[in-house]
């Protein structure tokens, strides 16, 4: 069982991952209200998520749905197609913190059935030494950190 998996290199903590599709521009109002109510630590960090690249989502909105009630000139079973990408962030398998944060999703989200995935899985928590002299590691490997896609008071 991997909750009795402990290595050298660390050991496995069950997670719930949660994957949500939104639109681009939403991600980063959507993990600012998260974080008022979990941290989305992972190790020593906070506020961690991965955003996926801009793909594209489809449906067909059926009769009485929101779309058909707040869209002028709909005709339910039109196909729709819109970008989207897909939040992911962990928190700890607690079902308290669960609702808390879906509470959070729910209320900001821009649809009224958001699509939301959830999994039970296991996240790796490495034997973290900051000053490990593994030549792989970025602060070692003459490299250094990737290029920053942004940086702003709200990330």
């Amino acid at each position: 069982m991997l909750s009795d998996y402990s290595g050298r290199s660390g050991r496995f903590d069950p997670v719930f991952t949660l994957e949500i599709q939104t639109l681009p521009e939403e991600t980063d109002r959507l993990l600012n209200a998260i974080m008022q109510v979990h941290p989305l630590a992972y190790g020593r960090y906070e506020r961690n998520a991965s955003v996926s690249a801009v793909g594209a989502e489809t449906t067909q909105p059926m009769a009485q749905s929101t779309t058909t009630t707040h869209k002028s000139g709909y005709s339910a079973g039109t196909t729709e197609t819109y970008p989207m990408v897909e939040l992911k962030i962990s928190i700890a398998r607690d079902l308290d913190a669960l609702e808390r944060v879906m509470d959070v999703i729910l209320d900001l989200h821009h649809y009224e059935q958001p699509v939301i995935y959830l999994r039970e899985d296991w996240a790796s928590r490495a034997a973290y030494d900051p000053n490990n002299a593994n030549p792989n590691r970025w602060w070692n490997n003459g490299r250094g950190l990737p290029d920053q896609i942004s940086q702003g008071e709200d990330q």
